[in-house]
């Protein structure tokens, strides 16, 4: 939990410059850059990650690596989180900046889940009704599960929105084993 917490100050600092300098996009593509560069090679995120390697040489390595990449803002805030050994957290901060992105851009990350792989068309028309019905632009992840049948399932935060072919037959069921039956039948 500390780290999460810890993680989301950082990504406010960054949100906070970035309001300020009007540079979010900037911003969001940097921390793809370092993200990119993390997961693309497992060698250089031991070489960032390990204690055993001086900060000295970590900053000079991203400066060599990132530096006509980034806007040097960035590059400095990179350099203030390997100063504070929380390179580990880069990850997370990247995340929670994107969720701060999206809230002040008023966008809304929704997992949909069909039962069918849609076409462009029904993938539009899922989009366009989610964000009028939810009131902010979303942005979906789908999936596919045969198991339901038709219809959609959608969740986003704590809540889940459920239209599937399998709830709505498992719903009929319990009405019809519930339904008390006229007497004498």
């Amino acid at each position: 939990m500390r780290d999460t917490t810890v993680a989301r100050s950082y990504a406010e600092a960054l949100f906070e410059l970035g309001e300020r300098h009007g540079v979010h996009d900037d911003f969001a593509q940097g921390l793809n850059t370092i993200t990119s560069l993390l997961e693309s090679d497992v060698r250089v995120r031991a070489f960032l990650e390990t204690p055993k390697i001086e900060v000295e040489k970590k900053k000079s390595a991203l400066r060599r690596a990132l530096g006509d990449q980034v806007s040097p803002t960035f590059m400095n805030f990179v350099l203030v989180v390997l100063q504070k050994r929380r390179q580990r957290l880069i990850h997370a901060i990247a995340a929670a900046y994107r969720e701060l992105l999206d809230e002040k851009l008023g966008r809304l990350h929704v997992q949909v889940t069909l039962a069918h792989e849609p076409d462009e068309a029904a993938e539009q028309a899922v989009t366009a009704e989610l964000s009028r019905i939810l009131g902010r632009s979303v942005i979906p992840h789908i999936s596919v599960d045969p198991a339901l049948l038709g219809g959609i399932v959608v969740r986003y935060g704590d809540r889940v929105m459920d239209g599937s072919l399998r709830r709505r037959l498992v719903s009929l069921r319990h009405r019809m084993i519930e339904a008390a039956l006229p007497m004498g039948a």
